[in-house]
């Protein structure tokens, strides 16, 4: 049987896990080369011509995962549900939430990209869990963590700048810092800050547990400064 859900951790409930891929349209079940042209824009009339085409693909991913997860946890039919509205697909399971969606990719419509988030996790134990790490074991490059309250770049920057390089914090940013680009020492991750949310992506897939463990990492380096811009940010 399932472990109950525990109290929610206002940590981990605020993270979410994303994970990418990306392909050619041409490439998909659906497309018939003798009937079917590449999308040349995105709008909503290719992209609902996507959603004809991947619809094979994303039905046997969510019906894989959807199975998995019954097994790894013992759920009930009651302990969770497959929507499939191609071309997206969200897994509600009793302890967590598990989105995919197929969109065309703006800079080149004759390919596709999928995004794979796993969000509301409602149980702080969960990450821990061995079958919950084997069912997502290889899925998830990135984590998405929602700021608290909002933050200036400009500041967060400054902030760091001030340390000098203690706290094992450096950063980089554009010109117009629409953005920055925090690291810390011995973790093997970026992360990207524009103000609302933080985005720490991995060089390669890890597990869930992997990846929270490496995010809290930069929040304790961010908690240890005595600036208040830094140690405020998570």
């Amino acid at each position: 049987m399932s472990k109950p859900a525990g109290a929610p951790n206002p940590f981990v409930s605020r993270i979410s896990l994303v994970g990418r891929s990306s392909g050619l349209v041409k490439n998909l079940a659906g497309f018939r080369k003798q009937h079917h042209t590449v999308p040349d824009a995105v709008n909503a009339a290719t992209t609902a011509f996507l959603g004809k085409l991947c619809v094979a693909e994303l039905t046997e991913e969510a019906e894989s995962f959807f199975q998995r997860s019954k097994a790894a946890f013992a759920y009930k039919r009651t302990d969770l549900a497959l929507e499939v509205s191609s071309p997206a697909a969200v897994l509600t399971a009793r302890d967590f939430t598990f989105e995919l969606a197929y969109a065309l990719e703006p800079g080149d419509p004759a390919s596709y990209a999928v995004a794979r988030t796993l969000h509301s996790l409602r149980d702080g134990d969960l990450v821990a869990r061995p079958a919950f790490n084997e069912l997502f074991a290889t899925t998830f490059t990135g984590m998405v963590f929602g700021l608290a309250k909002g933050v200036k770049v400009e500041a967060v920057v400054d902030a760091v700048e001030a340390r000098g390089g203690e706290d094992g914090l450096a950063v980089s940013y554009p010109s117009d810092c629409r953005h920055c680009v925090l690291r810390v020492d011995g973790v093997a991750a970026e992360v990207i800050c524009d103000g609302v949310m933080l985005e720490m992506r991995f060089p390669k897939p890890g597990s869930p547990a992997e990846l929270v463990e490496a995010f809290a990492a930069v929040r304790s380096a961010f908690a240890l400064s005595k600036n208040r811009v830094l140690a405020g940010l998570l």
